[in-house]
């Protein structure tokens, strides 16, 4: 066999080839390019979720222990060295992962006094600080930064921030003193050298606390303000030396570029353990493991979901490429008969398919490969996996060319009553499904492994449901048929028929499974995205929320008269408290409970006003009454009363004033309890007993369109400073500002990071390639059956058949074969999610929400859409085949499909 007849055979039959190498080229592509895009994004993800977390959690830091010993540094300079040496000491997967480090030496807190103090009569609290790091992340603004060489004797030269300074109406070369209360250390002199401003606050190293870049403000009358110095290592060296006790810290900040996302259970491992490995004398304080474990199940879920995905795909392009090679191996059906009856055997027959599927897919196979390396990202070991598929996708040629029957009989005669063997296969399909599913559903899963379980539960589902739709369908069409035979014209009866006797089994399994793979996407996708909301309602039910210390009561009014707020609910919040069996405080030996009242009717009409989902149970309506007030209470409080006895009456503490209630319903959460909070009781503000201290509001929920933050800001200020005013608050202390948060900062925070780029990648990629997949097995659907369709259209054509008819006979025709096809894969999309969702973990993607799976109108408009561009497509194909085949010539004798 030469390699010149095996390219001019190749050659002969060029778009039958050419479809089978460009399946070859995108499985290959697949396989090496997706796993460096599922690598990027990941560590994309991961990069945004670290950048995402607070300091607290982001930092790796050592302080002196109580047991520290002899081990704790004598002087500034001792600690300053030890910077290297601990990170030197650290775990080998986090080491390396430390992008940034801070060495601080911290003086005790003295009284600073001074001429330019005593002028203004401010009370000030100065603590002198050594970080070498600070010079190179700011700039100054007047002065110089402190000298190291200045001698023990000579005044301690400091740096202020340019907020401190002007706070404290400080400025280079004022002199002042610094004493510490209750130690025989005398006071030293300090002088101001320079002011400087950061070069960018976001810093991490401005976050070492107490703050440097800002001066405390007093806590109320009589109290001073708290600042920081910046001074040098050799000054603090000086006060260690004049016995001064320093306390120093060494922090190491985690960066996620650092971090390799493919060892984060040893990396996560190594962080919790950190503890144990530290130095002797040292204490460790980190959360760095609290973000990277989020990340992971994250990570882990959406690994699970794409493999779900990626077999419904792989599986339709595996069915694609059995359909390519069955078509092959039909339109060649004569050549192999004329072989057979030379006297080739089916060996002949298979090397010689064989070697043309080889010269074919191989090429392209490494075409595909090359492609994926390009894709940027990390790669994964996928070569073993793309050699199998170019093996399998070169023996499929061959598989069906022994399959093809040589005869040449008449295929439009079909039984409708299938055989025995193939009813066998069929109900082994059904029953191999259903066990899948509840055997999946009663084991479970391990997230992030691929669970060859999991991946086998959609595609059997699929064709089990395929089989039944196969076997259903055309007993409607013969009922249809039927009746259209009593009608006048013969397209309809025609068309009907011939719908009815259609046999596309494989075809139709594979479109089915590739709009399933889309419909599953879609439908996850959407309620995923539904959750997210409800997520946010449930920590913001309005459009905003305004809070603060305490707000005057008359701030609804104020919030209300802003333009653009239809509606205002008041709510106040008390942490920590413990349920009491009686009005003066007996404790009921229960553990402390999260206590909300709200204004339950105004919180309806917010949510209403908002749209939002905020489902208020009756007796929370209630108006002020005799008796326990009615509250709703979480699940593990419920128990605790009903355990003591106590969920008829109760107490509990609210601003001072105690609350007789009773538990009148239960729930797992409520709005406005933070998520994930186990043990609360809401109670109704509106029906609190009149007290002679009254419950005091601590925040609004605002319903409204185009609020302006900055006036909802303004507003909750004036509405704190009103009750300070009122004469309340002892002391004259300083209410903190008010905060707003809006629902829909809330709902983009609940949809941003993490794995969530992976997961967008996932259901974008699995909906956009089982729709174009779906339409390509609709494009195979139609040409299994074109011949055969060409050769009654020509006779019919032949008898007087006009073009209009002709149109209306194929529509008829295709539209039952395509809308079940359609209908199908969108019913079994659909149903994947409800077996699977409680099984993917997907609450990591929605804030701890369940994701609750919903038929939305807009899915069903879009399988409408889908079918009506299906049948569009399928009716485009068959026009074009029909054009190409002149339908004249596939009346010759003996033609076959």
């Amino acid at each position: 066999m030469s390699i010149g007849a095996v390219v001019r055979r190749i050659r002969a039959y060029g778009g039958q080839f050419l479809l089978l190498g460009v399946l070859t080229l995108v499985i290959t592509l697949l396989i090496s390019g997706v796993p460096r895009i599922t690598n990027r994004l990941t560590e994309q993800g991961l990069r945004e979720h670290m950048g995402q977390q607070v300091p607290a959690r982001r930092d790796i830091t050592y302080t002196i222990g109580s047991d520290a010993g002899s081990s704790v540094p004598s002087n500034a300079s001792a600690g300053q060295n030890r910077l290297d040496v601990l990170q030197e000491a650290m775990p080998d997967h986090v080491r390396p992962a430390v992008s940034e480090r801070w060495y601080v030496a911290d003086g005790p807190v003295g009284r600073l006094t001074g001429p330019d103090l005593k002028r203004n009569n401010l009370l000030v609290d100065l603590g002198l600080r050594a970080m070498p790091a600070v010079q190179e992340a700011a700039t100054m603004v007047d002065g110089r930064w402190p000298a190291e060489d200045v001698a023990r004797d000579e005044p301690t030269q400091i740096a202020l921030s340019a907020d401190t300074a002007r706070k404290l109406d400080l400025r280079v070369g004022s002199k002042l003193r610094l004493a510490l209360p209750e130690s025989k250390v005398p006071s030293v002199p300090v002088i101001v050298v320079g002011i400087f401003a950061p070069n960018d606050p976001s810093d991490g190293v401005w976050d070492s606390l107490p703050q440097l870049l800002r001066a405390a403000e007093p806590l109320g009358d009589g109290q001073p303000f708290i600042a920081v110095g910046l001074t040098t290592i050799g000054a603090l060296d000086h006060r260690a030396a004049d016995g001064v006790w320093l306390t120093h810290s060494w922090r190491y900040r985690v960066d996620g570029d650092a971090v390799d996302a493919e060892q984060l259970d040893l990396t996560i491992d190594e962080l919790q353990r950190l503890d144990q490995t530290a130095p002797t004398g040292l204490k460790v304080v980190q959360a760095v493991d609290v973000p990277l474990r989020e990340f992971r199940d994250a990570v882990a879920s959406a690994r699970t979901l794409l493999a779900v995905i990626a077999a419904g795909v792989f599986a339709t392009l595996a069915g694609l490429v059995l359909l390519a090679a069955g078509l092959a191996a039909r339109r060649r059906r004569g050549e192999f008969a004329l072989l057979r009856a030379r006297g080739a055997g089916s060996t002949t027959v298979a090397r010689r398919t064989l070697a043309e599927s080889l010269l074919v897919t191989v090429p392209a196979a490494a075409i595909g490969w090359l492609l994926g390396t390009l894709v940027p990202g990390a790669p994964d070991p996928t070569v073993p996996y793309a050699a199998a598929a170019t093996v399998l996708i070169a023996l499929a040629l061959p598989v069906a060319a022994l399959a093809t029957s040589g005869g040449a009989g008449r295929r439009d005669l079909v039984r409708l009553r299938p055989s025995a063997r193939r009813l066998t296969l069929e109900a082994s399909l059904l029953v191999l499904a259903g066990l899948a599913v509840v055997l999946l559903r009663r084991r479970g899963l391990t997230l992030g492994e691929v669970d060859p379980l999991l991946v086998a539960v959609p595609v059997l589902l699929a064709a089990a449901v395929a089989v039944l739709a196969l076997r259903a369908y055309p007993w409607p069409l013969q009922l249809v048929s039927r009746l259209a035979a009593r009608a006048r014209g013969s397209v309809a009866f025609l068309g009907t028929a011939r719908a009815g006797r259609a046999v596309v089994s494989a075809p139709l399994v594979v479109v089915v499974l590739a709009i399933a793979t889309a419909g599953f996407c879609a439908v996850v996708s959407s309620g995923i995205e539904a959750s997210r909301d409800r997520a946010a309602s449930e920590r913001i039910p309005g459009d905003a929320l305004v809070t603060g210390d305490r707000l005057a009561p008359d701030t609804a009014d104020a919030l209300s008269h802003l333009s653009g707020v239809r509606a205002v609910a008041a709510l106040a919040t008390e942490p920590g408290q413990r349920p009491a069996r009686t009005k003066v405080g007996l404790d009921a030996g229960i553990n402390q409970v999260s206590v909300l009242a709200v204004d339950a009717p105004a919180l309806a009409r917010v949510g209403e006003a908002a749209g939002r989902e905020a489902t208020i149970p009756p007796a929370m309506l209630a108006e002020t009454g005799d008796g326990p007030l009615p509250a709703l209470v979480s699940p593990a409080v419920a128990t605790d009363l009903a355990r003591a006895g106590l969920d008829g009456s109760a107490f509990l503490s609210l601003q001072g004033q105690r609350y007789e209630f009773r538990v009148a319903d239960t729930a797992e959460s409520f709005p406005l309890v933070t998520p994930g909070t186990e043990r609360f009781v809401v109670l109704p503000l509106q029906a609190l007993p009149d007290r002679p201290t009254v419950a005091v509001p601590t925040g609004f929920v605002v319903a409204g369109d185009g609020l302006d933050t900055e006036a909802l800001r303004r507003t909750g200020d004036e509405g704190q400073q009103r009750y300070q005013r009122g004469g309340v608050v002892s002391g004259g202390e300083r209410p903190r500002g008010a905060e707003v948060q809006t629902w829909a900062a809330s709902r983009q925070q609940v949809g941003e990071g993490g794995a969530n780029g992976l997961l967008a990648f996932g259901f974008a990629s699995g909906a956009a390639g089982g729709t174009v997949l779906g339409l390509l097995a609709i494009a195979f659907t139609v040409l299994a059956g074109a011949r055969a369709r060409g050769q009654v259209l020509s006779r019919l054509r032949t008898l007087g058949l006009s073009r209009r008819q002709w149109r209306g006979l194929l529509l008829v025709e295709l539209t039952p074969l395509v809308g079940v096809a359609v209908f199908t894969g969108a019913f079994v999309g659909a149903l994947l999610p409800l077996l699977l969702t409680p099984l993917l973990g997907l609450s990591a993607f929605t804030s701890g929400m369940p994701v609750r799976v919903a038929f939305e109108p807009g899915l069903v408009v879009a399988v409408v859409a889908l079918g009506a561009l299906a049948l569009g497509f399928a009716v485009a194909i068959e026009a074009l085949n029909n054009r190409r085949l002149r339908l004249g010539e596939v009346l010759r004798l003996g033609e076959e499909s």
